[in-house]
C-alpha cells in the first residue's frame, strides 16, 4: 500500500487545527495524470499510477470544526461506544451508543436535545449489537436491531411508532449504511443457511430499507465473504466484500483482497473498475498476538469466562495477508475515498494495549480519487479519528483522546484553490 504518514495515536487534536494533504515527504504531486483508461465491453477500467494529480496548490485538507463529548461531567455528553451517525432534515445529529443502547440527538452546534431507546426486548428497546441509525423523509428514524430481528421506527420527536420484523429463518442482517442525500438506508443480508458440499456459494444481497422499515428493492448481489465458517469458526482478514452506496444509490463494491473497486449503476450493471498498485502485507506473529489481545479484552468485557479464552482461540484463524484496503466511501463532487489498513503489529507496545479493531484497523491516510476514478492524492485524518459519515463537504466521525474517551467530531473538507489537473 506504500508508506503513510503516521502520527502518534496518543496525540490530542487541538480544535481548529488544519491538516494538510501532501506526500509523506512533503513533495508536490504531479501536475498530470500518469494512468490509463481501458474500455472493455462498455466498462471503464482505470489503471492508476502511484503518484496522484494533486499539487500543493489544489490539494484538499480537513479541519475539525465541532467536537461533542465530555469526561466525568454531564452524562448526556459521555459516549461509551459510538456506532453510526446520521443527520436529520434540520441538521441535527443522531448518534448511536452501542454500549448504552440508545440514540442521542444533538443540534448542529452540538447541544444535547434528547435520547431515546434503551436496552431490552420490548417495543422501542434495543438488543445487544445495535449500531446503526437511518433517517428517512420527514425525519422518521429507523434503527436496525439484528439481534432482535427487527427494525424499530421512531417519530421525529423520538417517540416509538412500531417495528418491522426481519425473517431470521431466511436471512441474516450483516450491516447497514445510510445515504444522507437520498435519505435512504441500505442493508446487507446473507441467506441463513450453511451450504452443503457441492452447493453454489452463498450470495449476499443489498436491499433498500423502505420508510416503513420493510425490505425493499435489491440493488446488488455478490459472493459472501469467508469470515464466518462452519461451526462458528472465524477466519480474520480473509477476503470479504466491502461496499458503500452513493448519493444516487449506485453501489461501490469490491472484494478487499485486491485494489480493484467496482462501480455499479442503479440497474446493477458494472460501469467502472478503479485500480491502483498494491503490495500485499503479510500478517506477522506480532500482528496475531496484538489481535488476540484485543479479542481477549472484547470477550472478557462481553462476559466470557477467562477459562474459556483458550477454547475461543482455537476457533480463530488468520489469512496470510492483510486486505488491500479497509473500506471505501463517496465524498464531495463524486470523489471516491479509500481507507488503507493499519496493521496492529506496526503499533507500539503502548498503542497495542489500547488497540480497538473497530477504531484502529483503518489507517489515518485516505486515498482519494476523482469522479472518473483518477487518483488524486492522500487526505490525512486527525490522529485517532475514524470517519463514520460523509455528508457533502463534512465528515462526521469518532475521536478518542489519550485516555481512550470517545467524542463525536465534525470535520470540514477544505478544497484547494485550483482544480485537479487534466490528463494529457
Amino acid at each position: 500500500m506504500g508508506s503513510f504518514c503516521r502520527a502518534s495515536a496518543f496525540a490530542v487534536l487541538a480544535i481548529g487545527a488544519t491538516l494538510a494533504v501532501s506526500a509523506c515527504d512533503g513533495s508536490e504531486r504531479s501536475a498530470t495524470w500518469g494512468g490509463t483508461v481501458v474500455d472493455s465491453a462498455g466498462v471503464q477500467i482505470v489503471l492508476n499510477p502511484e503518484v496522484g494529480l494533486w499539487s500543493t496548490e489544489n490539494r484538499w485538507r480537513v479541519r475539525e470544526e465541532l467536537r461533542i463529548g465530555s469526561f466525568g461531567e454531564d452524562p448526556d455528553y459521555q459516549f461509551a461506544q459510538v456506532g453510526s451517525i446520521a443527520l436529520t432534515e434540520r441538521g441535527h445529529l443522531l448518534v448511536v451508543d452501542r454500549q448504552t443502547r440508545e440514540i442521542r440527538e444533538f443540534t448542529g452546534s452540538g447541544e444535547f436535545v434528547r435520547s431515546f431507546g434503551e436496552p431490552g426486548q420490548g417495543p422501542g428497546e434495543f438488543g445487544q449489537g445495535v449500531a446503526d441509525v437511518l433517517v428517512v423523509r420527514g425525519d422518521t428514524v429507523l434503527v436496525p436491531d439484528p439481534r432482535s430481528q427487527r427494525i424499530h421506527r421512531f417519530g421525529p420527536d423520538g417517540r416509538f411508532l412500531d417495528a418491522s420484523r426481519l425473517d431470521a429463518a431466511a436471512r441474516r442482517a450483516l450491516s447497514f449504511q445510510w445515504s444522507p442525500a437520498s435519505a435512504t438506508g441500505v442493508g446487507q443480508f446473507r441467506p441463513n443457511r450453511v451450504p452443503e458440499p457441492g452447493d453454489p456459494p452463498l450470495l449476499d444481497t443489498l436491499r433498500v430499507i423502505e420508510p416503513s422499515g420493510e425490505l425493499g428493492a435489491a440493488l446488488l448481489s455478490f459472493p459472501a465473504g469467508g469470515l464466518i465458517g462452519q461451526g462458528g469458526t472465524l477466519r480474520y482478514f480473509t477476503p470479504e466484500p466491502t461496499w458503500t452506496v452513493t448519493d444516487s444509490l449506485t453501489v461501490i463494491y469490491a472484494i478487499n483482497d485486491a485494489y480493484r473497486i467496482q462501480v455499479y449503476d442503479r440497474s446493477g450493471s458494472l460501469r467502472r473498475i478503479v485500480t491502483r498498485p498494491h503490495e500485499p502485507r503479510p500478517i506477522s506473529d506480532r500482528d496475531i498476538r496484538a489481535f488476540f489481545a484485543y479479542l481477549d479484552r472484547a470477550w472478557l468485557a462481553a462476559g466470557v469466562l477467562p477459562s474459556r479464552l483458550e477454547e475461543n482461540h482455537r476457533r480463530v484463524s488468520f489469512a496470510e495477508y492483510f486486505p488491500a484496503f479497509y473500506q471505501a466511501r463517496e465524498g464531495p463532487d463524486g470523489t471516491l475515498w479509500v481507507q488503507p489498513v493499519r496493521a496492529p503489529g506496526d503499533m507500539s507496545d503502548e498503542e497495542i494495549e489500547l488497540y480497538n479493531f473497530i477504531e484502529d484497523f483503518g489507517a489515518s491516510d485516505w486515498e482519494v480519487f476523482d469522479r472518473d476514478g483518477r487518483y488524486l492524492g492522500v487526505v490525512s485524518m486527525p490522529p485517532r479519528v475514524q470517519p463514520r459519515l460523509f455528508a457533502g463537504d463534512a465528515i462526521y466521525g469518532v475521536a478518542r483522546d489519550a485516555l481512550d474517551v470517545q467524542y463525536v467530531v465534525r470535520l470540514r473538507i477544505e478544497k484547494g484553490t485550483a482544480g485537479s489537473a487534466e490528463p494529457n
